[in-house]
């Protein structure tokens, strides 16, 4: 496997030095070198993560929802602190009284603009004393929240990590293809060059300069299309950003896949890190925590009501007191015992149960689709890494091939037929090349996602880029 990457340094290894230089591929080959202008500023991996991480709307708001979790973890929303009100009510009237009595003993009362009000004002607590450790319980979901919703922001930081990634060396694929299309196009130039030299003095036929003319059109159409193929990787690139999906960038960077991942390693830390694995863990627990919430509600409940309040009284007419100043202390204690619900309690307890075992299936399911999704995954790498040995080692016999094909036909050894297949050849083995080794970095970065050390790795990098 280490000779993986030593062939990888010598065929892909990218030198570009300075922002406004080529980026040229450094396989040297009996034609001319191909090169690729790159547009705006230097654009590397960590970089590219970071402006990612602190763009992304979808975490925004994932970390704006953990701060509501982390607000609603209080003692007072889960019932454990007593309410306490203040009151104040005020009720008047003028009234005017013209009273004849039956007995005739009291004389007649008229009487106009008669103020009578009363003013009652007081502060009163109510307060749960136990309600079967419904608060409690209620407590300690909250906190379950706040850990589930700081696990969904790392799902998401993680998946974000490794889409950029994935994209960025898209573009040094895309990349290293358009140059490999474009050193195939300049094979085509001398060919079609010398076919016409040839046909020119009499040494070929007119087919094979025309001949030469087709290759060299289809050659160029495949540089186009492969032009628009890098440009949509950048846009998907641009797009992960947050920023305009046309913004010129330059890559300098090469593909080099790990080669030492080891699946154990890989399967003990998608056990104890794996943020899918924790989430399926806290709903099951959330689902624990429902069944007591349930069984709470069958427990007696006792409540205690207290309050010091004050009343004051003007009556100017009618009978009964004239004026009034009252103050004094009230308390009551309670206690509700439910007895019969109808069985509705026996349900939601039920439904608690039902649910605690469907997160538990749940949790088990989800270690099963992460197993199978790293065995496959690594089934991938390996062969990958397998298919990148033999392609760098077929592309090293395309790439004296089509050399020792280009001076015979040069001389007039060989036909252009002959010619065009061993060019294609060299074509293809280079894109087999390119994407062997794409796919062994594809397959590495989806398992360091799964085993969640993938922040590490690439966070760590950033940081050490920084300084």
């Amino acid at each position: 496997m280490r000779s993986t990457g030593i062939l990888l340094s010598c065929f892909l290894a990218v030198n570009a030095f300075g922002q406004n230089k080529p980026f040229q591929n450094p396989v040297q080959r009996a034609f001319r070198n191909a090169y690729v202008t790159q547009q705006g500023e230097t654009l590397l991996l960590a970089d590219a993560i970071t402006q990612a991480l602190a763009r992304s709307y979808q975490i925004k708001g994932l970390q704006t929802q953990e701060q509501v979790a982390v607000n609603d973890r209080i003692p007072a929303n889960a019932g454990f602190y007593p309410l306490v009100t203040a009151n104040a009510n005020s009720n008047g009237g003028l009234q005017n009284i013209n009273q004849r009595f039956i007995d005739n003993i009291r004389p007649p009362q008229v009487q106009s603009g008669l103020f009578n009000r009363t003013t009652t004002a007081g502060v009163n607590l109510n307060w749960t004393l136990f309600n079967g450790f419904a608060n409690l319980n209620t407590y300690k979901r909250l906190g379950e929240l706040i850990r589930l919703s700081q696990i969904n922001t790392r799902v998401s930081v993680e998946q974000t990590i490794a889409d950029v990634a994935t994209a960025y060396y898209d573009v040094v694929r895309q990349l290293q293809q358009l140059l490999s299309f474009r050193q195939a196009l300049d094979i085509s130039r001398d060919r079609l060059e010398l076919a016409k030299a040839n046909y020119e003095v009499g040494t070929r036929s007119k087919v094979d300069y025309l001949t030469a003319q087709v290759d060299y059109n289809a050659d160029s159409v495949t540089l186009l299309t492969q032009e628009q193929s890098l440009k949509s990787a950048k846009i998907l690139l641009n797009t992960l950003l947050i920023r305009d999906p046309l913004t010129e960038f330059a890559i300098r960077d090469t593909i080099v896949a790990k080669t030492d991942l080891n699946l154990e390693q890989i399967r003990q830390n998608m056990a104890s890190n794996n943020p899918l694995l924790a989430t399926a863990a806290l709903n099951r627990r959330l689902a624990e925590l429902d069944i007591r919430l349930a069984r709470a509600q069958r427990q007696p409940v006792v409540s205690v009501q207290t309050g010091y309040n004050f009343t004051f009284i003007d009556n100017q007419g009618g009978f009964g007191v004239a004026s009034a100043r009252n103050n004094g202390l009230t308390y009551s204690v309670a206690a509700a015992i439910p007895i019969f619900a109808g069985g509705n309690l026996r349900r939601l307890e039920a439904n608690a149960r039902a649910n605690a075992l469907a997160a538990e299936y749940q949790q088990a399911n989800q270690e099963v689709v992460l197993q199978q999704a790293v065995a496959q995954t690594f089934t991938q790498y390996q062969n990958s890494l397998a298919l990148l040995n033999v392609e760098v080692q077929n592309f090293k016999i395309a790439l004296e091939n089509i050399d020792i094909a280009y001076d015979r036909y040069r001389v007039g050894n060989s036909t252009a037929v002959e010619f065009r297949d061993v060019q294609r050849n060299a074509v293809a083995a280079q894109a087999r090349l390119f994407t062997a080794e794409f796919n062994a970095k594809a397959a590495e970065i989806e398992l360091l996602r799964l085993s969640s050390t993938i922040s590490q790795q690439f966070l760590g990098q950033a940081d050490a880029t920084s300084k």
